[in-house]
């Protein structure tokens, strides 16, 4: 698998993980708290790589939004992790 392979499933991961993040209210409020950004600023930087690698910053930040997460869209929270790294 080449590295921009390996680099697109991982934004492709995130970006799954950002949709249960915001699909969560309580989860989602946290993130936008936390990272200070609004729908807008999501909508912009959707594709950006350190947004997709906050979502996963956010998420192993706390165990149980980590394994919620994984769960909700079918990964593991080691999947997400290595996405993170990835990006």
């Amino acid at each position: 698998m080449t590295s921009r392979a390996t680099n697109e499933d991982a934004a492709a991961l995130a970006l799954r993980a950002l949709a249960a993040t915001l699909n969560e209210p309580r989860r989602a409020e946290r993130f936008l708290a936390l990272t200070g950004l609004d729908a807008d600023q999501l909508r912009t930087r959707l594709g950006e790589p350190s947004l997709l690698g906050a979502v996963i910053a956010f998420l192993e930040s706390h165990e149980p939004d980590l394994v919620a997460v994984a769960n909700d869209i079918g990964s593991s929270p080691l999947a997400l992790i290595e996405a993170g790294r990835s990006l």
